[in-house]
């Protein structure tokens, strides 16, 4: 299964301003997408009752597939100013 993943295209396309990854322009990137936001979710309603415990442990789900974000965008992560780079 991890042949479907391993590819050199990129999954997401460059925001045009700032820094970071625009939306998915291939089926990994929604993929990846959606488990991200899923993994948030998934953490959040089983920590609901322990605030303490909740808020590091969605900030490590969020940040956790930056890596792979930065990786998998068009041209890398840098900023851009919208000029048509």
């Amino acid at each position: 299964m991890f042949w479907l993943f391993h590819n050199d295209k990129p999954w997401f396309a460059p925001k045009r301003f700032g820094l970071g990854a625009g939306l998915p322009i291939a089926w990994q990137g929604w993929v990846l997408l959606a488990a991200h936001i899923a993994l948030i979710a998934g953490v959040a309603a089983l920590f609901e009752d322990r605030p303490g415990v909740l808020v590091p442990l969605v900030l490590v789900a969020a940040l956790l597939p930056l890596p792979l974000y930065a990786a998998k965008t068009k041209g890398g992560w840098h900023w851009r100013w919208g000029s048509g780079e």
